[in-house]
């Protein structure tokens, strides 16, 4: 019995189905942190498999060998530079006020009636340098006065803001979700922003444009009295002050929120197909320099302080302060993708993806697909798009190994991951809960309005991603 489940295909893919069902009940029943729950599980399985105590956790004299050490530190010290120096560069375009300045400019481009789209344009550009929520704390109030101005559903805003915040968290670096994917899959963050624009933008325009305008008119959803005072209390009370202070200074033009968002994006791409636009060009090195993802953030973030913050009068001090708190909510991200590598290298060291592997070519499964589906699950079962995606990376990095993938594919399997890490959203997911409060719907219709967008959001994604990689 024990030989059999630790040689056969069989064996090995029921020990993954046990410590995936050891994993959603430690999240969800016993309501355990993902990062615990994950590690927990990874040493179960790695047990059960038959593993070496040191090839697990190493000797009493060194670790540095073990799954666990190389698991956690081989992802982290791809990441951790990305999402810190991301975090911080969306806190100072966000403390500067760069988010009033790109909607109100939109909304003055796109008048009234296309309101809905300029708001959806606000969190699709917004959105590459601020996490999900953050991005609602900050241009809700903002839907608040158009809905209010409008006269209409403040779902009709709503929904094309969610979108484009939602996209750009799901599927562009520096994001947690795809800059995890793409160091355990292997793959260029270049072309992760490309694939990621390339199968958002139509998954963006259907779910938040086509999507809202319909429902906007079928659910309304009026501003309560409270809402845009109770907001301008609320910010007016942070941190000391600060939107008083801001307010005293001069707005950032929108050239400069515009140019700090893309010069890291730029600089990447440019040293993602330097290498084949250039290969023999003296630039190149310069080039793959200046677009590694640490450095061009690093670049964004100096730019960012000296234009928007010490030219308009924010002192260094104030700052520092500044990404020092931004960083904090970052600590247990960072362990939860480190314990998802840890989990799927355990998997891949138990022979389970060669089994996995083989399974799928007798079934003639395309990895793409079962990459989404086994996403999908995890979002369902547990809700936290983070831990779906660094758990379905795990699963399938092991599935490409000796494959002969190019970059370009691989992206596209990682924008599959990604989709399916925000399928119906519901009760289980916090950003339920976040969009109910901050657009004043019940559960009932944050149900028919944001869970319906965060499906359509996932499978027309899935699907552009599914069919390039038939061509690609």
């Amino acid at each position: 019995m024990i030989d059999w489940l630790h040689h056969d295909t069989g064996g090995l893919l029921l020990l993954c189905a046990a410590a995936i069902a050891l994993l959603l009940f430690l999240i969800i029943r016993v309501r355990l942190e993902p990062f615990i729950s994950l590690l927990l599980s990874g040493l179960a399985l790695a047990l059960a498999a038959g593993l070496s105590v040191e090839q697990i956790v190493g000797t009493a004299l060194s670790s540095k060998n073990s799954l666990l050490e190389t698991g956690f530190g081989g992802i982290l010290g791809h990441i951790a530079p990305i999402i810190g120096l991301g975090t911080i560069l969306g806190a100072i375009l966000e403390a500067s006020g760069g988010a009033d300045v790109l909607t109100r400019r939109l909304l003055r481009v796109f008048g009234e009636r296309g309101a809905p789209l300029a708001m959806g344009l606000a969190g699709l550009i917004f959105g590459i340098p601020v996490f999900f929520d953050i991005g609602i704390f900050v241009l809700a109030p903002l839907v608040y006065i158009t809905a209010r101005r409008g006269g209409r559903s403040l779902v009709l805003y709503a929904m094309p803001l969610l979108a484009g915040l939602s996209m750009t968290h799901a599927f562009l670096p520096p994001h947690p979700g795809p800059v995890a994917a793409a160091g355990l899959l292997g793959v260029s963050l270049g072309w992760i922003i490309v694939m990621g624009v390339v199968c958002g933008v139509p998954a963006f325009l259907v779910a938040g444009v086509a999507w809202g305008a319909w429902i906007g008119k079928r659910v309304h959803v009026t501003v309560p009295e409270d809402y845009v005072v109770g907001e301008e209390m609320a910010g007016g009370e942070t941190a000391g002050g600060e939107k008083g202070r801001a307010a005293e200074r001069p707005e950032p033009s929108l050239g400069l929120v515009l140019l700090v968002i893309a010069v890291p994006l730029v600089l990447i791409l440019l040293a993602t197909f330097g290498t084949v636009w250039w290969k023999d060009s003296a630039a190149l090195p310069t080039l793959t320099f200046l677009g590694n993802p640490a450095v061009a953030l690093t670049i964004a973030v100096l730019l960012a302080m000296w234009l928007l913050g010490v030219r308009r009068g924010i002192p260094a001090a104030e700052l520092s302060e500044l990404a020092t708190r931004s960083l904090r909510p970052v600590g247990m991200i960072l362990l939860v993708v480190g314990a998802g590598a840890f989990f799927g290298a355990v998997i891949s060291a138990t022979g389970v993806g060669k089994a996995l592997a083989g399974t799928l070519s007798d079934a003639g499964l395309p990895v793409i697909v079962l990459a989404y589906l086994i996403s999908c699950g995890m979002r369902l079962a547990q809700g936290s798009a983070t831990v779906a995606i660094v758990t379905t990376g795990g699963i399938v990095a092991p599935l490409l190994q000796g494959e002969h993938h190019g970059q370009a594919h691989l992206a596209l399997i990682v924008i599959a991951i990604s989709a399916g890490s925000i399928i119906a959203s519901h009760v289980n997911d916090g950003g339920f809960w976040i969009v109910s409060r901050y657009f004043n719907m019940s559960v009932r219709d944050t149900l028919k309005t944001w869970t319906v967008l965060e499906t359509i959001l996932s499978v027309v994604g899935f699907a552009v991603a599914a069919t390039l990689s038939v061509f690609i």
